[in-house]
């Protein structure tokens, strides 16, 4: 089984999320969404509504024979997919300046763990621009992300706000 590890805040979850885990599907037979733990940044939603929110938009999802999980971690991503015996790091690239830094982690990733592969994923154009961070400031700046987020997730946040 060829299994994959997508990796990310999904604070919120985008369209383009969306968008990479379903093409990701094309290529995969499974994908773990994996939620980062990081203790130094103070996230919209708790792990445990990115774990909910995630779950429940990947249901609407065209998935083929694809099965997809949604867990979270915490330590050194690598390490993570080893031990969930993942053949490959799913990444999206918005821009080049995503491709530099994704190249640094890829490269890093490969020496810590040479079986592991990194795969860089180009949203479709529609979300190319779309970040979790973005979408966060629009919203908290009382802008329209509709189209953005799936309508679950525009929902959760007017109840958080």
């Amino acid at each position: 089984m060829r299994r994959a590890i997508y990796p990310g805040s999904f604070d919120p979850v985008t369209n383009g999320h969306l968008d990479i885990i379903q093409r990701g599907c094309k290529l995969f037979d499974e994908i773990v969404g994996a939620i980062l733990i990081n203790a130094d940044k103070t996230p919209f939603f708790s792990v445990e509504e990115r774990r909910e929110i995630l779950a429940e938009v990947l249901k609407d999802i065209e998935r083929g024979g694809c099965r997809v999980l949604v867990e979270s971690f915490e330590g050194l991503l690598v390490q993570y997919a080893a031990e969930r015996q993942a053949s490959a790091i799913v990444r999206g690239i918005r821009a080049i300046s995503d491709y530099e830094y994704e190249l640094q982690m890829a490269l890093m990733n490969r020496r810590l763990e040479p079986t592991i592969e990194t795969v860089f994923m180009m949203p479709a154009e529609t979300y190319s621009y779309v970040s979790s961070r973005l979408v966060k400031e629009v919203f908290q700046l009382g802008a329209s992300i509709e189209g953005l987020v799936p309508p679950i997730v525009e929902e959760r946040m007017r109840q958080k706000k």
